[in-house]
């Protein structure tokens, strides 16, 4: 699944905006005064009481002494940017660790803002054109569309979300409930400034998971009054804007991957169904995927329900949608940061402020149009949610949502529509293709090599003929495997050999339009020198492979070994 933010509008991009400042955190009534800068330098080669002085490890002593601050016996405090405190055990033997949310377990810490999905009110009551206009289409009293979610929950919690293009397998996500360490995109936090880096333009930021995330200067929020000393006309840098133990607001845009913690940014965004709110913004945006029509009819809604102090972006699920729904859908978000700011001016550590909905609820959210034929979920309570939220924020899809009762049908739901099987498939090195030949996906620490290969294809005129049309159908599927796999980074795909540049012009084309069904931003290059199509594709997540494997002594650090799983029946 991808989470990116909505493009914005052909109107130019708005000026750096204002996050409010958290203020500093108080001292602890029960510390010790810090040394005075005036006081007199220790004589040379005369020892210190051990735990004074300044440098990193003379505080990790007074940290030690003082019982570790804000890791007590029994709390877990993740592992930081170099190592970083492992926590301690408790009377129980058992190691503490991060809570929900990433949040470190206390009996202090804050109950986090919930996304408010849909108020109070009544659904808005549509007339029946509108009701017939986003319905989508039916056949013969049966939804029609060219997708389908499948959603299951399986015995130890996890939901798995698969996402049907007729009856081909393009999109699967699972969710556990360990993921609110690791599955953190979109969740705001207070963040507290550990080190900054200007070699490296970034600061590593404690937001009280695991590992620290790391934030970038281009991905800043530059208040003037901060920068004090810096020269009218000269680029800020980021030292001259964070310092260490400084506390700020800031956003998820990258989930940890691997050894490498989450990436930030300081624009705040909320997203809601119709819109996105982007607090203290002048931004003013509409999707470029809706007609110039539609475009024109938002615009004027949107001049009478943009708040004053915040930015808006109009979404593509805005399309045909009142200006009643986008008003309430607006207060919505509005509300839900006036919520945030109040809990972040009471903060003095890193604290987790706001959590994005459950997987499901949030691909809906990003996801469920007209287009999708139905979303199917084999458990009751999941489904009851998911149904009133649909219900609320979009009433003419509301019985698209369907319950897949596991007790009364013959199959479980993922085998019923044979996802089980491509997810199997999915999990090879090798993937056939209609015509005989196959690809073989290989993924190293730097890149994914893809090969392409004929196979039992043989043709029926000529070699050239055989080799196009053989690449022609590895591009499409290639695009396909890229997006169900998840895969990311550098790309380079081995095709066949082909010897008119045409061919090779088109070879390019159609693996274009196959990607841009992709939501996930890609570029592809043209064919090299050496036969070969070099790509990129943002990297959202650890890939397909990783959502079933399991760490083993045995494999050491070549190999995985599948998870045992009702999804794949091992």
């Amino acid at each position: 699944m991808t989470n990116e933010r909505p493009n914005m509008s052909d109107e130019s991009r708005p000026e750096p905006f204002l996050v409010p400042k958290v203020p500093p955190p108080l001292p602890r009534a029960d510390a010790a005064p810090a040394p005075s800068t005036g006081d007199a330098p220790r004589p040379k080669g005369q020892p210190g009481t051990p735990g004074e002085g300044t440098s990193s490890s003379a505080r990790r002593r007074r940290r030690r002494k003082s019982g570790g601050g804000e890791a007590q016996a029994g709390q877990g405090q993740g592992q930081g940017q170099n190592g970083r405190g492992q926590g301690t055990k408790s009377s129980s033997g058992q190691r503490g660790g991060g809570g929900s949310g990433g949040q470190r377990r206390g009996s202090g810490a804050p109950q986090p803002i919930e996304a408010l999905l849909h108020g109070d009110d009544d659904p808005i009551e549509l007339d029946e054109k509108n009701l017939v206009k986003r319905g989508g289409r039916s056949r013969n009293g049966k939804a029609v569309g060219r997708y389908q979610m499948n959603v299951h929950v399986d015995p130890a919690g996890d939901t798995h979300i698969a996402t049907l293009e007729g009856r081909s397998l393009i999109d699967y996500y699972v969710s556990r409930p360990s993921d609110d360490v690791s599955q953190i995109h979109g969740n705001i936090y207070v963040g507290r400034v550990e080190n900054v880096l200007p070699g490296m333009e970034a600061a590593f930021i404690d937001i009280s998971t695991p590992k620290n995330a790391v934030l970038y200067r281009g991905d800043l929020q530059l208040d003037p009054d901060d920068l004090v000393g810096v020269p009218k006309g000269t680029e800020a840098r980021i030292e001259d804007v964070l310092k260490a133990r400084q506390l700020i607001i800031c956003q998820v845009t990258k989930n940890p991957i691997g050894h490498k913690g989450a990436r930030l940014t300081q624009e705040v965004s909320i997203p809601g169904r119709f819109v996105v709110l982007v607090p203290n913004s002048t931004t003013y945006g509409i999707s470029k995927r809706l007609p110039d029509g539609e475009r024109k009819r938002l615009r004027q809604i949107l001049d009478k329900a943009k708040p004053k102090q915040h930015g808006i972006i109009v979404r593509t699920a805005a399309e045909n949608v009142t200006a009643a729904e986008i008003e309430r859908d607006v207060s919505r978000l509005v509300t839900q940061w006036t919520q945030i700011e109040e809990l972040a001016a009471k903060q003095q550590r890193p604290t987790l402020l706001y959590r994005e909905p459950e997987a499901a609820v949030r691909l809906i959210r990003e996801e469920f149009n007209a287009a999708y034929r139905g979303v199917v979920i084999d458990d009751p309570a999941l489904f009851q949610g998911v149904h009133d939220y649909v219900l609320a924020i979009s009433p003419a899809m509301a019985d698209r949502v369907e319950l897949y009762d596991p007790a009364v049908e013959p199959l479980p739901l993922f085998e019923r529509f044979g996802i089980t099987e491509q997810l199997t498939k999915a999990l090879d090195r090798k993937v056939w293709l209609p015509s005989g030949g196959s690809l073989i996906i290989e993924a190293t620490e730097a890149l994914t090599v893809v090969d392409v290969n004929t196979g039992r294809n043989v043709g029926s005129s000529s070699l050239e003929e055989t080799v196009f049309k053989n690449n022609l159908e590895a591009a499409v599927e290639i695009a396909r495997q890229l997006r169900l796999r998840d895969i990311g980074g550098i790309i380079v795909i081995d095709f066949i050999d082909m010897e008119i540049k045409a061919n090779r012009d088109e070879l390019v084309r159609v693996l274009k339009d196959a990607l841009a069904r992709d939501k996930t931003r890609t570029q592809v290059y043209a064919v090299s020198d050496l036969g070969l199509v070099e790509m990129t594709r943002k990297r959202i997540g650890e890939g397909l492979l990783q959502s079933f494997a399991v760490k083993d002594g045995s494999t050491e650090t070549r190999g995985v070994v599948v998870a045992g799983t009702d999804i794949l029946g091992r």
